[in-house]
């Protein structure tokens, strides 16, 4: 169950975080609104929807790794379930942009999905914080 919640997470951790950057390129650069319904993006718009989704996986990774408690096999679900789901987009949208732009955005789903994941298993805490010790005096007072 905590899988399965977990790669729910992730996934609206990935929609949050993309849609949320999506809004912030509209509202902070005017010409990026111009060309977004043709898709004819400069090379600069095409890095920052790169770092966008970059950013996305990464945040998605991190929330899968939480929700489930640090599983190693959860992210690598949830980058295949990325996959799964951006192949027939960019199939779509093969036309529209450079190979090597598919090529960077749908290998970055996996990797910085798994990524997110060893980042937020790294900086995780192991356990419970330790209590400090009490020691017990001569006379058997504390």
């Amino acid at each position: 169950m905590r899988t399965v919640a977990g790669l729910c997470g992730g996934a609206i951790a990935w929609l949050v975080i993309a849609t949320i950057g999506n809004l912030a390129l509209r509202l902070s650069w005017p010409a990026y609104v111009a060309v977004e319904n043709e898709m004819t993006f400069t090379l600069g718009m095409q890095v920052a929807r790169l770092l966008l989704g970059a950013l996305a996986s990464l945040g998605a990774g991190a929330t899968v790794a939480w929700i489930t408690k640090g599983s190693r096999r959860a992210p690598m679900l949830l980058a295949g379930i990325l996959l799964v789901l951006f192949l027939p987009v960019h199939y779509q949208l093969w036309d529209k942009f450079p190979v090597w732009y598919h090529v960077v955005f749908l290998s970055s789903l996996v990797v910085m999905t798994l990524l997110g994941a060893m980042l937020y298993r790294r900086g995780a805490p192991e356990g419970p914080p330790l209590q400090p010790e009490v020691t017990e005096l001569h006379d058997g007072s504390r």
